[in-house]
C-alpha cells in the first residue's frame, strides 16, 4: 500500500495524462428500475469516438443526482470514457437542502442491501451501453458516494479502480484480507471537519492489513465537497469549494485511470 501524500496547495499536477476528445459528447437520460423503484441516470460519451471503451460509473453526493455528478460524467466522456451518473435515491429525489439531503443520506445509509441493488442496477445500465468495453469498470463517488463505493471495494467489487473523492472513510464493514480487487485512490481535504486526521489514519491501517493498493492523497487546507462549485451555497462551514484542489484532483483521478486502463 503506498501510503498518504501531503501535496502543497499551489503544486501543480502534470496534465499530460489527460485524454482529450476530439468530437461532440452526447448524454442520454436513462430510466432504469430497481424493485419497483423508478431511477434515473445520465449516460455520457464521445460520438466521435470509435470502439468500446472503459466505462465510469460515478456515485452522486448526499443532494442526489444532480448537476454536480451528470458534470461529472460529461468530464468523463471528454477524457475519452463513457460516464454513468447513477441514481440512488430515485427518480426526481434531489435536493439543495442539508436537512433533506441528510435524511436521503440515512436512509441509503441504514439500508446498504438497498443501497448495493441500486448501485448493481447502474452498473448494470453502464455495462450494457453499446459504446462500453464491460471488462473495463472504474467507480467514482463524490462526499457521500465515496464512501458508498468503497464499501462496494470492501465486499470484493470487481472493479479496475475504485476513487472516492471528499468521502468518509470510516466503515461498519472493514475489508478483509485479499478482499480488494480494485486499485483505491481516495482523495480528500486536510482541512475537512467531517473527515478528521484520525479517521484517513484508521483506513489506511485498515487497506494495508487487507493487503490493497490504495493511495490516499489530502490537500491541505482543503475542507469537505471541494469538486462542487456550490458547495458553499449550502450554509454549511465544513463545505468549500476550492478550484486548485479539483484541479488537481481531476488530473490525479484522469492519470490512475489510464494507468488501469493501460
Amino acid at each position: 500500500m503506498r501510503m498518504r501524500r501531503q501535496l502543497a496547495a499551489a503544486a501543480t499536477v502534470c496534465l499530460a495524462f489527460a485524454a482529450t476528445a476530439s468530437g461532440e459528447v452526447k448524454t442520454k437520460a436513462i430510466d432504469y428500475k430497481d424493485d419497483g423503484t423508478a431511477l434515473q441516470g445520465l449516460m455520457a460519451w464521445d460520438d466521435a469516438a470509435s470502439g468500446k471503451r472503459p466505462g465510469i460509473l460515478v456515485v452522486h453526493e448526499w443532494w442526489g443526482h444532480n448537476e454536480h455528478a451528470r458534470h461529472q460524467a460529461m468530464r468523463f466522456a471528454e477524457a475519452g470514457y463513457v460516464g454513468f451518473a447513477l441514481d440512488l435515491f430515485g427518480k426526481g429525489n434531489v435536493t439543495t437542502h442539508p436537512k433533506e439531503a441528510t435524511a436521503f443520506m440515512q436512509a441509503a445509509m441504514s439500508n446498504p442491501a438497498q443501497t448495493a441493488a441500486r448501485f448493481t442496477a447502474a452498473l448494470d445500465q453502464l455495462k450494457k451501453d453499446p459504446h462500453v468495453d464491460p471488462t473495463k469498470i472504474a467507480i467514482v463517488g463524490y462526499c457521500m458516494g465515496g464512501s458508498i463505493a468503497l464499501d462496494m471495494a470492501r465486499t470484493g467489487g470487481d472493479f479496475d479502480a475504485v476513487i472516492a473523492v471528499h468521502a468518509g472513510l470510516a466503515t461498519k464493514t472493514p475489508a478483509k484480507k485479499g478482499m480488494v480487487k480494485a486499485r483505491l485512490l481516495v482523495l480528500n481535504g486536510a482541512a475537512d471537519p467531517m473527515v478528521p486526521p484520525v479517521q484517513i489514519e484508521a483506513f489506511e491501517k485498515e487497506m494495508k492489513e487487507a493487503g490493497a493498493n490504495a493511495t490516499v492523497v489530502t490537500y491541505p487546507g482543503v475542507k469537505h465537497a471541494y469538486t462542487n462549485p456550490d458547495a458553499g451555497k449550502a450554509g454549511l462551514p465544513a463545505l468549500e469549494y476550492n478550484a486548485d484542489a479539483d484541479k488537481q484532483a481531476w488530473a490525479a483521478i484522469v492519470k490512475l485511470l489510464k494507468e488501469v486502463f493501460a
